[in-house]
């Protein structure tokens, strides 16, 4: 699940370790996702430690089960952390976080490698495991879940409050549903 709506989330500034609540659009998707998740079981729940995911997860029914982990912290933005993509290409013409990464921040590599982390975590249980975390974290996650290179999680575009489902089909790793509102 990814958080729902926040005041950078809406502006397009890129928001990491900055710690902002949700917006009232943002409490309405996250209380919106707790009836598509009643009655499902999860053998595991994890959320980032920002407010942002914590809130998402408590207003989804499931922050009671959830264990916070810093491998699903989104990426690390460093210098870039506020600014939009607009406002970094004013310094930087023609600049894309995929492509080009970030100053004093986190590789692709680096945030792939937290999340390979959580993958190998949540596989090794018997059942269903609910993640709450953040845009980009969770696009390299899908990435990485299907054996891509991290910086191919600019090909899974990902809104606020959505839920999305990875499995299996047979012994290979698939996107189930994506960037969904219900399981």
């Amino acid at each position: 699940m990814r958080h729902g709506e926040t005041e950078w989330s809406v502006s397009g500034a890129h928001i990491s370790r900055t710690n902002l609540p949700l917006l009232p659009e943002g409490i309405k998707q996250a209380e919106e996702l707790a009836p598509k998740l009643h009655g499902h079981k999860f053998a595991l729940v994890l959320c980032s430690p920002m407010q942002r995911a914590r809130d998402t997860c408590r207003l989804a029914g499931l922050a009671e089960h959830a264990e916070i982990t810093d491998d699903l912290m989104e990426w690390d933005y460093g210098a870039y952390e506020g600014r939009s993509t607009h406002d970094i290409q004013k310094d930087r013409p023609n600049w894309c976080l995929w492509r080009d990464g970030v100053l004093d921040g986190e590789s692709t590599e680096q945030v792939g490698e937290r999340v390979k982390r959580v993958i190998d975590r949540s596989t090794k249980v018997d059942g269903n495991v609910a993640l709450f975390a953040h845009g980009h974290v969770l696009r390299i996650l899908t990435a990485v879940w299907l054996e891509l290179p991290p910086k191919d999680g600019k090909l899974f575009g990902l809104n606020t409050g959505t839920m999305s489902v990875l499995g299996y089909e047979h012994e290979y790793h698939v996107i189930r549903r994506w960037n969904c509102t219900s399981i």
